[in-house]
C-alpha cells in the first residue's frame, strides 16, 4: 500500500462556540503529537494546515463549521494512547478507545475524540513505514 499526504489539503478552518475550550483541547493534543501552534490572536488560532476561530471572527463570516472528521499523524501507537489522554483530559468526548482498526488495514491503530464542538478528532498510526521526507517544507 502506498499513500501521499500533503498534496490535498492546502488548509481546514473550524468555527467554534468556545475558542478558549477548543485551544485547550488542540494544545494538549498536539503537544503529544508533537505539532506546535503556529500562531494566534484574540480570535483564531492556526497550527500546520489547521486554523480555528471563534464565531465573531472575520474569517468565520458569523458562521459555525459543521462536524467534521480530521485524521492527525502520529509517530507511534504511544503517540496515539498519549493523544488519547491528553485529548480527555482537556475536556474530549471518548468516541473510540486506542486500538487497532483491522477494517481499515492491518496494522492500523487509532484513537478517536470528540472535541468540545462535537467534531470527530483522531490519531493514528498506520504502522512501520518509510517516509521520503519527514514534511513537507514550502518557502515563498
Amino acid at each position: 500500500m502506498e499513500l501521499h499526504r500533503g498534496r490535498l489539503i492546502d488548509h481546514v478552518q473550524l468555527v467554534v462556540r468556545d475558542l478558549k475550550a477548543s485551544r485547550r483541547f488542540y494544545e494538549a493534543v498536539f503537544k503529544v503529537l508533537d505539532i506546535p501552534i503556529g500562531g494566534s490572536a484574540e480570535d483564531y488560532f492556526w497550527a500546520d494546515e489547521l486554523f480555528v476561530s471563534s464565531i465573531d471572527s472575520r474569517a468565520a463570516q458569523g458562521k459555525l463549521t459543521g462536524r467534521h472528521h480530521l485524521a492527525f499523524q502520529a509517530k507511534d501507537r504511544a503517540m496515539v494512547d498519549a493523544f488519547y489522554k491528553a485529548g480527555l483530559d482537556a475536556g474530549g468526548v471518548d468516541n473510540g478507545a486506542p486500538g487497532e482498526r483491522q477494517h481499515y488495514h492491518p496494522g492500523y491503530y487509532a484513537a478517536f475524540l470528540l472535541d468540545p464542538d462535537g467534531n470527530h478528532i483522531e490519531a493514528v498510526f498506520h504502522g512501520p513505514a518509510n517516509r521520503s521526507a519527514a514534511s513537507v517544507e514550502i518557502t515563498f
